[in-house]
């Protein structure tokens, strides 16, 4: 072994810090061009794109998961079974999404004694690629929408909407006629229902042209029933319905804090560089 005796990259002056994004594995295939459609159709992952005619080289990507791949038979024939090791969250949906799709799981879900749930497959080229999630993430994947609970595709009333929106603080600018306006501008709209109470415990609405663009707006649960996957049932409801009627290859946006971001990427939903403005008149007013 050799030592060096370089200061770490934080003790150098005057130097940026490097702030690591993802790390994509290259691998070597048979066929770009299968082994992609495979990773899309198959594996499921959403955003694809290759290089070349035909391709020698591309990718697929999921969230902040990346795999490259290129056209090397020899090292491809040397690599199989080699391996790639993702990590992520609701490991069951994926995997109960992989068993549909009849892919050949070598090793079923299970948690593992360092604390993962982990499952592997062997992809089209030979290589291993193992699925895992913290065991504790998978334990809360596993609750169930309570029984009593009813998914509805309907606009919420005036009454419903203004009471989810009071029950969670949004009381800014909330007024009837504002929701009126909201609501009448909504393409689709889900509630969910408490069957037992005849209640009204949330609500999700979708705006948009209805051909090149949709926003989610107002997803809202009740406190009372928050963490219990009624926010998870509306977002899949309004899922099916873009899948079923919305315009092929329109933009579908929403606006989220930090905290949110990984329920909403569950959904297919990923990180965008984007600009908001709110348009305020109290100045224009002040100066009469």
């Amino acid at each position: 072994m050799i030592a060096t005796n370089l200061p770490p990259m934080e003790n150098i002056p005057n130097e940026p810090q490097p702030i690591f994004s993802h790390a994509e594995p290259v691998l070597a295939v048979n066929d770009v061009n299968e082994t992609i459609k495979y990773w899309h159709q198959i594996l499921g992952f959403p955003v694809k794109w290759t290089w070349g005619e035909p391709p020698v080289h591309g990718a697929v990507s999921w969230h902040k998961a990346f795999i490259q791949f290129t056209h090397n038979p020899e090292l491809a024939k040397l690599s199989k079974g080699n391996s790639v090791w993702i990590r992520l969250r609701h490991i069951e949906s994926l995997y109960n999404f992989h068993k549909k799709k009849n892919t050949e799981i070598v090793a079923p879900l299970e948690n593992k004694p360092w604390g993962m749930a982990q499952y592997t497959l062997r992809e089209l080229n030979g290589y291993f690629i193992h699925f895992a999630a913290p065991m504790a993430e998978r334990e809360k994947s596993e609750a169930r929408l309570p029984s009593s609970v009813k998914i509805i595709g309907r606009k919420p009333s005036v009454k419903e909407y203004h009471n989810l929106a009071s029950s969670v603080g949004w009381t800014a600018f909330l007024n009837e006629p504002v929701i009126e306006s909201i609501l009448s501008s909504a393409i689709f709209a889900v509630i969910a229902e408490d069957a037992a109470s005849n209640e009204t415990i949330g609500c999700a609405v979708l705006l948009g042209d209805n051909a090149s663009f949709y926003y989610v707006k107002d997803v809202i649960v009740h406190p009372h029933w928050q963490s219990k996957r009624v926010g998870t049932a509306m977002m899949q409801e309004l899922n099916r319905w873009l899948d079923t009627y919305g315009a092929n290859n329109a933009l579908v946006a929403l606006i989220t804090g930090e905290t949110l971001e990984p329920f909403y990427q569950r959904f297919g939903f990923a990180q965008a560089f984007s600009m908001i403005k709110y348009i305020s008149r109290d100045k224009e007013k002040s100066n009469g």
